[in-house]
């Protein structure tokens, strides 16, 4: 019995061993670019047969069958039924060859469908005046505009009467082609006024005298906003004029210089009125990109499958593409664990993939945002193949840079999804810029001063340019901007700064006398008050390299751009200082602290990447111009594609502020604002007009007497302490090394100090020398 069980529970576990062993059924599954090529071959093949069919004389009895239903159904519009379902199969077959296809836009093919619809109501009408039959039995057979036409035209007539028929009809028309067209109303009304305009203009072949009143389709770049004074000459064009023929003998009108001159300022009441430059005369348009469709698919199914083949699942959402990198959005699916829960991956597993991806990618480098602001997606960003140029009179002349209501607007580039990106240096309030050599610094700072100069006159806006490159600024010297020629010597920068701390201050009590709060509500109130003369105008400090002046005077320059960062936002001075050496000794925390807007371009390592933003990032950069903003008010960077400017254009530019004839400055150092007289304000803080920044202790006048003007004042030094010496100088002066040794060599020369002492620095001083120096300089 036991055996017998045995074997009957044996026999009865072998068939169901073997149903579980069974494979299962094989599942058909099509993919959606399978379906849709099908789909298109069979619309070509729809409309190959219904042409033929239309040209044959023997149809058949299906083909025959299949016109008498599109006759009833479109009448007279059988004949664009195969031309529509050629084009939309030929249009899905070839689909794939990416940007070579023309893709329709919606609103074509919107246009498309109105005059097809437009088209068979109207053959219903004209088929009721032709044929004389009823709407049914001429749908029937096959004329005027079908049963479709039949059920339109009566809805029309039945609604709205004929006349609002009529009318409805002729504007679905109308649409229709403007549609297809891809124009608005308004733009054919532009272009057929431009027409006319210029079929009024080409008659005119003779030359005329000037005369005052010349219309404004004339080429003429710059016109004045006001009529000229007769004492002042009219502007000149900043391009090159029209050749115009020979005038005659009679009346020769004066010759137009060939050179490209700018237009000069015109001098009303003894004050200068400054032009702005038209954008479009001094900056250059860029070109579009072109996308490979192929190429983004590719990469979608590269993503997704490569992602999935190591454990993290992930959803492509969205594509942004971008003028150098594309950002595929992607969310993360579920996967189960070991006990079959399923849970999402995590965000951190697929940032880890970062190097994995950009291998199977084949790509230099891959970024990953992990999340993206505002969306529940994870952005990786792919380079693209070919990098577009970014324009920087694209971005001014975009809507995001109307919006921004600043006199300094500062056009960065575009983001990630080709958006034009615009800042507000008021609101940061300073800015630093880091990066290796090469990687865009010297193009961007550029491309903010060209913006500056771009919408600020001399009376609103005055630079202090630092370039101890000697090769980068260096060209803007000339430009009535500048407050002095562009400062090279960087023992002279110090001196410049400490000039500007004292101009805040020389500011902060102009706002006191007068309760003003910032340089705006000032400015305001000397409007108001009439004292158009007293408004202040901003001032932009750009330093192009900060490491060398760490290196000189690392502890001057830290503290005076630690005070100027703190307290300066409110007078209108904004600090711009870049650094290729993104180093803890170069951008100290301090000097982070009072920065919290910054650009970093492509680097090293991470550790350069963290001294600049915080967070690593950096490393994965491009060069040649993209960067990673940091702004004041977010935690997270914006990746951006900064806007180039080129020579020429800058040179264009420079030429046009060079132009301009401001009045002669007087002899002697000249304040930087003037205080009204009803004003009650702290004498100006002068500036000298001398490129060397010469700063003293007591802003006394230069003497002649002696090779530095600085020894008047190192006498009283030295007198107050008994004692000289170089670093002694260096600190109550607040001067370089090379000058503070060169002034203790002077008045060694002249007897006042001695040599140093042995086992010091520290030298004697002569104090009967010292007080009858002083005197001569004071007779003197």
């Amino acid at each position: 019995m036991a055996a017998a069980k045995r074997t009957s529970t044996g026999k009865g576990k072998k068939p169901r061993q073997k149903r579980a062993q069974r494979p299962p059924a094989p599942s058909v599954h099509i993919s959606t670019d399978a379906a849709l090529d099908a789909l298109g071959y069979t619309l070509m093949g729809i409309a190959l047969l219904t042409v033929l069919a239309l040209l044959s004389a023997q149809r058949g009895t299906v083909l025959g069958s299949w016109l008498r239903f599109l006759g009833q159904m479109f009448g007279w519009g059988t004949l664009f039924v195969p031309i529509f379902a050629g084009a939309v199969g030929f249009y899905l077959v070839l689909r794939r060859f990416g940007d070579r296809v023309p893709r329709p836009q919606p609103e074509q093919v919107a246009g498309a469908i109105l005059l097809f619809l437009a088209f068979v109501t109207t053959a219903h009408f004209v088929g009721l005046w032709v044929t004389r039959l009823p709407g049914v039995a001429m749908a029937e057979a096959g004329q005027g505009g079908g049963l479709l036409g039949l059920a339109l035209g009566d809805a029309l007539v039945q609604g709205l009467g004929g006349a609002g028929a009529a009318l409805v009809l002729l504007t679905v028309w109308a649409f229709g082609f403007f549609f297809v067209l891809g124009v608005s109303p308004a733009e054919m009304v532009r272009w057929v006024e431009e027409q006319v305009r210029q079929r009024q203009r080409a008659p005119v072949s003779r030359p005329s005298p000037p005369s005052p009143a010349r219309p404004e389709s004339r080429p003429e770049p710059r016109r004045a906003p006001e009529p000229v004074p007769p004492q002042v000459p009219a502007p000149t064009p900043a391009r090159p004029a029209p050749t115009v023929p020979a005038p005659t003998a009679a009346a020769p009108p004066p010759a137009r210089p060939t050179a490209v001159v700018p237009p000069r300022p015109r001098v009303i009441g003894g004050e200068t009125r400054w032009e702005l430059p038209r954008v479009e005369e001094i900056l250059e348009p860029g070109s579009e990109q072109d996308f490979n469709q192929d190429l983004i698919r590719q990469q979608v199914r590269i993503i997704e499958e490569t992602l999935a083949s190591l454990g993290a699942p992930v959803k492509v959402k969205e594509i942004n593409r971008g003028p150098v990198v594309t950002q595929f959005g992607v969310e993360p699916l579920f996967v189960a664990n070991s006990r079959g829960k399923e849970t999402r991956v995590k965000v951190s597993k697929i940032v880890a993939l970062a190097d994995d991806l950009a291998l199977a990618l084949s790509a230099k480098t891959v970024r990953i945002q992990a999340p993206v602001p505002n969306k529940g997606l994870v952005g990786i960003e792919v380079p693209n193949e070919e990098v577009a140029l970014v324009a920087l009179r694209d971005i001014m002349e975009s809507e995001a840079w109307e919006k921004v209501k600043s006199p300094l607007r500062l056009a960065l580039g575009q983001d990630v999804s080709g958006a034009p990106y615009v800042a507000d240096l008021r609101a940061m309030p300073h800015l630093l810029i880091a990066g290796t050599t090469g990687s865009g610094k010297s193009v961007c700072i550029n491309a903010i001063l060209t913006a500056l100069l771009m919408q600020n006159t001399p009376d609103d806006l005055k630079l202090l340019l630092v370039d101890p490159k000697r090769v980068e600024l260096t060209p803007f010297n000339g430009i009535p901007h500048l407050l002095v020629p562009v400062v090279v010597d960087m023992e002279r920068v110090v001196g410049a700064l400490q000039w500007v701390l004292r101009e805040m201050d020389s500011r902060y009590r102009r706002f006191a006398s007068v309760g003003a709060r910032d340089i705006v509500d000032y400015n305001e109130r000397m409007t108001a008050a009439g004292s158009e003369s007293s408004r202040i105008p901003y001032i932009v400090v750009v330093i192009d390299e900060l490491a060398d002046l760490m290196m000189l005077a690392p502890q001057e320059t830290e503290k005076a751009i630690c005070r100027l960062a703190q307290m300066a936002r409110a007078t209108g001075i904004h600090l711009i200082i870049a650094t290729q050496r993104p180093s803890v000794d170069v951008v100290t925390g301090l000097i982070k602290a009072n920065f919290p807007a910054r650009i970093a371009f492509a680097v090293a390592s991470s550790v350069d990447s963290r001294v600049i933003l915080d967070m690593p990032g950096a490393e994965r950069l491009l060069g040649r111009g993209d960067m990673l903003f940091m702004p004041p008010d977010s935690p997270q960077p914006i990746r951006l594609q900064g806007a180039f400017v080129s020579d020429a254009e800058i040179q264009r530019l420079i030429a046009y502020w060079k132009g301009f004839s401001a009045p002669p400055p007087p002899a002697g150092p000249i304040p930087l604002e003037r205080t009204a007289p009803s004003v009650p304000a702290a004498p100006p803080v002068q500036l000298p007009l001398h490129p060397d920044l010469a700063p003293s202790v007591q802003e006394k006048a230069p003497s002649g007497l002696f090779e530095d003007d600085l020894i008047p004042d190192a006498l009283e030094v030295l007198l107050a302490e008994n004692r000289a010496s170089v670093s002694l100088l260096q600190r109550r002066l607040r001067i370089g090394y090379t000058r503070s040794a060169r002034i203790i060599e002077l008045l060694e020369e002249l007897g006042v100090v001695g040599p140093p002492q042995p086992g010091s620095q520290t030298r004697p001083v002569n104090r009967a020398a010292a007080e009858a120096l002083l005197r001569r300089a004071a007779g003197d």
